[in-house]
């Protein structure tokens, strides 16, 4: 143990030294932030940047697992390594946790300390909100209720939801819908809202998943698009962009999910600069959650490749609007 968190220590040394080179640019993510109350997660106040760029913790999902991070670490280490001031929490790495009070408490003052704002927090392993038996159906329902507790005490916007189900698309749309509706009514009464990601079977369509929420038909109720995770169970891949445009106009986050990058720094499965500017034109400002999956690089030079990009992309784009028409 002793040496694995050497190890870590010392990338992350070495990854501070990385954050040096991006100067002002990288700055700006630094600087205060309203806080969840009193922020939109989408909109954009002036002289803000063009979205913000935050953490999710899957992102260090490795170092987790083998005891070389603590979960409580996680906001700290997201600020002093990074330079990021946002983060976005996995209820994998801390599951048994949700109602005890003591422990998110000790979250919430160690993200406070730290000047992160906590955004969210994906739940996973809660059952399926689309089950076709409704008894199973309302007990999903049900066992996401601590999670919009522990996500309210920290001051999140958000809770990131499985839209699963099975059946025929349009059964399985209203069955999603159904399960989302009651979770939506009860976090709603508690200030947060409910997002849904294309993460497992049917959700990977994105005009299916959009679909969902036009049936759930509530301002509480979005989507959490994420670049990646376009498999459909048959194999087949969806179109990301497609897919990431049909989603767009529901979005209350967004996952820049990132795999490998080439020489020039650029994201060898997706196109960041194309990817950007479907969200930026669907009028989207608010943080882009850096979600590194690859295993070219560590967790941490990952993070710093696609913060880069994400800086890089947003310098371009807030160049190309200041440009006066030709």
């Amino acid at each position: 143990m002793d040496r694995r968190r050497f190890v870590l220590r010392s990338a992350e040394a070495l990854a501070g030294l990385g954050i040096a080179g991006c100067g002002a640019r990288l700055a700006r993510e630094r600087a205060p932030v309203a806080s969840a109350a009193s922020a939109s997660p989408v909109s954009r106040s002036p002289g803000e940047p063009l979205y913000r760029i935050s953490l999710a913790q899957w992102s260090l999902h490795r170092a987790l697992r083998a005891g070389e991070l603590d979960a409580l670490e996680f906001p700290a280490f997201a600020r002093r390594r990074f330079g990021i001031d946002a983060v976005e929490y996995v209820n994998q790495f801390f599951m048994d946790r949700a109602s005890d009070g003591r422990y998110i408490g000790e979250l919430k003052r160690r993200a406070d300390n730290a000047g992160v704002r906590s955004l969210l927090i994906m739940c996973d392993g809660l059952g399926r909100l689309g089950d076709p038996d409704p008894v199973a159906r309302r007990t999903a329902v049900e066992n996401h209720h601590p999670w919009v507790g522990a996500a309210a005490t920290l001051g999140c916007h958000s809770i990131r939801v499985n839209a699963e189900s099975e059946g025929p698309p349009e059964e399985a749309a209203a069955l999603a819908a159904d399960g989302l509706s009651r979770l939506t009514a009860y976090s709603a009464d508690r200030g947060l809202n409910v997002i849904v990601e294309n993460h497992v079977g049917l959700s990977s369509n994105g005009r299916w998943l959009a679909g969902v929420i036009r049936r759930v038909d509530h301002p509480g109720c979005g989507t959490l698009p994420d670049f990646g995770n376009f498999t459909l169970d048959d194999g087949t891949e969806y179109d990301r962009y497609r897919g990431v445009r049909e989603m767009m106009p529901f979005a209350r986050a967004v996952s820049a999910k990132s795999y490998a990058f080439d020489q020039d720094g650029e994201e060898t499965t997706i196109d960041y600069h194309r990817m950007m500017r479907i969200v930026v034109d669907a009028g989207y400002h608010g943080h882009l959650g850096i979600e590194y999956e690859g295993d070219q690089r560590s967790e941490v030079d990952g993070i710093l490749a696609t913060q880069e990009l994400l800086v890089r992309v947003r310098d371009e784009l807030e160049l190309a609007a200041a440009r006066p028409p030709a």
